[in-house]
């Protein structure tokens, strides 16, 4: 479940960044989400145990490992945002 829901909020952070920022308007809707999972899916299940946020139990949720999968998912947008101006790729 947890792995959903970082998902789920990686995808929403790639939907804000483009539809609400447009900070990412050259790459597109689509692109702008599945860089947003892909960053969700990695803080979460990278970033939130060496910060010491995963649940004692595999299966029970954890608001700070959700913060985390949305905070990655925020940098991964920013890195590739960053990457784009700057190369042009």
């Amino acid at each position: 479940m947890n792995i959903a829901m970082w998902i789920l909020a990686g995808g929403i952070m790639g939907w804000i960044g483009y539809a609400a920022l447009g900070a990412n308007a050259d790459r597109g809707l689509v692109v702008s989400i599945i860089i947003g999972m892909v960053g969700g899916f990695f803080g979460g299940n990278v970033l939130a145990p060496m910060f010491g946020a995963a649940a004692a139990n595999p299966g029970d949720f954890s608001p700070f490992a959700l913060f985390i999968a949305a905070a990655s998912a925020a940098g991964c947008l920013t890195i590739s945002n960053m990457i784009r101006n700057r190369y042009g790729v």
